[in-house]
C-alpha cells in the first residue's frame, strides 16, 4: 500500500468538497493492521514446542537434554516464522481480526475528536488493511437520521477499491457517498465552521 501526496490531497479534497455542502464533519483513518496480535505467534510456538518431545521420545534414543534443547529450538524457530507480518494476522481467526478491527475504529471515532463537535454530526471512515475491514461510523445526531445500512453503499465501494490497490481512489468514492447522505439530512448552516481536519490519518 502507497499513499503518495497527491493522495493525500485529492482525499483532502473530497472531504472539503463533500463538507462544503453539509453541517456534518468527515474524518478518514487508514490503519495497516488494527492490532500486532504479538501473543498469538507465542501461543503457537509453545504448543508446537510442547508437541515435539512426544515422537522424539518414541521413536529415538535421544536423552531428555537433547529433547529440551530440540524443544527450545522448535519454539525459536516457530516464534520467528511466525511472527513475520502476514503470518501472525492470518494466525488470528475472523471473529478475533474484526474484533479488533471495530474495537480500533471505536477508539479512533474517540481519539479524532467525533464526539466533540458542536452539533454531534462527525462521520469516521475507517479502513484496517490487514484485516480488510471498513466501516463507517456516525455520531448520535446523524445515527438518529441515518440508519447503519445507509451506509453500506460507501463500504461497499470503499473495499472494492481498497482490493484493487486505488485506496485513494475508495476512501474519495466512500467519501463521495457518506457527502452526499450528509447533505441530505443536514444541509449546511449559515454559521457552520470547519471543525475537523480535512485530511486523511495513516496508522
Amino acid at each position: 500500500m502507497t499513499m503518495t501526496r497527491d493522495d493525500h490531497a485529492r482525499v483532502a479534497a473530497a472531504i472539503h468538497a463533500a463538507e462544503g455542502k453539509t453541517s456534518g464533519e468527515i474524518v478518514c483513518v487508514l490503519a495497516r493492521a488494527s492490532s500486532d496480535y504479538s501473543a498469538l505467534p507465542i501461543l503457537w510456538a509453545a504448543l508446537l514446542a510442547l508437541i515435539v518431545p512426544w515422537p522424539l521420545t518414541a521413536f529415538t534414543p535421544w536423552p531428555a537434554q537433547h529433547i529440551y534443547i530440540a524443544q527450545l529450538l522448535a519454539f525459536a524457530a516457530a516464534f520467528f516464522l511466525l511472527s513475520l507480518g502476514n503470518i501472525r494476522v492470518a494466525l488470528a481467526p475472523r471473529a478475533l481480526r474484526r474484533a479488533a478491527a471495530h474495537r480500533a475504529a471505536m477508539e479512533q471515532f474517540v481519539i479524532r475528536g467525533i464526539t466533540r463537535t458542536k452539533a454531534r454530526t462527525g462521520v469516521l471512515i475507517y479502513v484496517s488493511l490487514a484485516e480488510r475491514y471498513a466501516h463507517v461510523i456516525a455520531d448520535e445526531a446523524i445515527d438518529a437520521k441515518v440508519k447503519h445500512a445507509d451506509w453500506q453503499d460507501a463500504v461497499d465501494a470503499l473495499i472494492a477499491d481498497v482490493r484493487e490497490d486505488r485506496v485513494a481512489d475508495g476512501f474519495i468514492a466512500a467519501i463521495n457517498r457518506c457527502g452526499a447522505l450528509l447533505a441530505r439530512h443536514f444541509p449546511p448552516g449559515p454559521d457552520d465552521v470547519n471543525e475537523l481536519p480535512d485530511r486523511l490519518f495513516i496508522l
